[in-house]
């Protein structure tokens, strides 16, 4: 089982829009991974030719410019940008971000963002992570005081995906000294006067994928920018994340399928000592391991989805998924290198970007370690 045909649904729509994607990330994507790689950036014409094509924030609601349709019209899009190796931020953007907006945005900020996040001409970002809080996000220590009708917010955030391009930030902020009850979630537009962004952070790979630090020095914005009700910002921050390690799943999945992918039209035409290294049987054993992980990973991915799609999917089954899904990335993406030899050390190879790339996956969206503390202590 190669490539993701298998993926095709038998649900006529879902199949054209499967077909519609791949074929946008093979003419728009595939021929700019080099120089985005190089330059360190996703170009934004890439953003607003996929809002063009209907690919960002598929759930939007057709009142806010976008589709109205479910998650599984935006899984078809991370396993197709997975499968593709693109570094873009589209993904946070439609599975992360526009729930935010969607669940706790008012009126005026839902019709301010969500139809620009649907066409591209909006970029959104979320800083949480700071130089002393990771997994951690009680110990965030950036600040939102109230001033009049202002909110002034100060701090340092670190890691941030986006953040180099983001015209909007959605800033986790202390409002009180109430522990988790003291976080508040807050729209910070990138012209404000006192942000600034720091630079490209200079990573281990996702080369291409702008990762920033966001400076915010006294940073004025007014109480209509605070998102939800203030002092709830944990709480929708625990609300959000089963969907979005259940993303990180989708996309370690498909990331995984094109590291075998790679490895196998790999050991089928290089040969060694008279024949194909396909032919050793160290090398089908090896495959056989991989496609076995990959049959059973695709499975479990089905049955989150669905979990998901009706609303049962619970925060220690969304963490489960991202810790298998994302380990048994980095083993078959490992063993896809092997295979490869010395070509798979050289960056020349796909493979070699695709074992650098896959390290993060079991760092972003809360540490593996973490996710194996939800799922241990509510055994």
């Amino acid at each position: 089982m190669t490539g993701l045909d298998h993926r095709f649904d038998q649900d006529e729509s879902k199949a054209l829009f499967r077909q519609s994607v791949r074929r946008f990330m093979a003419a728009e994507a595939e021929p700019h991974l080099d120089r985005w790689e190089a330059e360190g950036n996703v170009d934004r014409a890439f953003w607003q030719k996929a809002g063009g094509a209907g690919l960002l924030c598929p759930t939007v609601p057709e009142a806010y410019g976008g589709p109205g349709l479910d998650f599984s019209y935006n899984a078809i899009v991370t396993e197709e940008h997975g499968y593709a190796r693109v570094p873009s931020g589209i993904t946070l953007q439609s599975d992360v971000l526009a729930d935010y907006l969607l669940a706790y945005g008012s009126e005026t900020q839902k019709q301010r963002w969500l139809s620009a996040m649907v066409s591209g001409a909006a970029v959104v970002a979320i800083a949480m992570t700071e130089p002393g809080a990771g997994s951690d996000l009680q110990a965030i220590r950036t600040s939102a005081r109230r001033d009049g009708g202002d909110y002034r917010i100060s701090g340092t955030k670190t890691y941030i995906s986006n953040g180099q391009s983001a015209d909007l930030v959605i800033v986790v902020a202390r409002t009180s000294e109430q522990g988790s009850k003291g976080l508040s979630l807050f729209l910070v537009e990138a012209d404000r006067p006192g942000f600034q962004r720091g630079r490209n952070l200079d990573k281990i790979g996702l080369h291409g994928a702008d990762t920033s630090e966001l400076f915010f020095d006294d940073v004025r914005v007014p109480v209509a920018n605070l998102l939800g009700q203030e002092g709830s910002g944990f709480a929708y921050l625990m609300r959000n994340l089963p969907q979005e390690r259940l993303t990180i799943a989708i996309a370690a999945q498909a990331a995984a399928q094109r590291a075998f992918d790679e490895a196998l039209a790999f050991v089928r035409e290089r040969k060694a000592f008279g024949q194909r290294i396909l032919d050793f049987q160290n090398s089908r054993f090896a495959l056989a391991d991989m496609a076995t992980q990959l049959q059973v990973g695709w499975s479990h991915i089905d049955w989150a989805l669905a979990r998901h799609l009706q609303g049962e999917l619970t925060p220690q089954e969304a963490a489960a998924a991202k810790l298998w899904h994302s380990d048994m990335q980095g083993r078959v993406t490992d063993i896809a290198l092997q295979l490869h030899g010395g070509a798979g050390y050289m960056n020349e190879y796909p493979i070699a970007r695709m074992w650098r790339d896959a390290r993060v996956t079991r760092i972003f969206g809360g540490t593996n370690e973490i996710m194996k503390e939800v799922i241990g202590r509510a055994l």
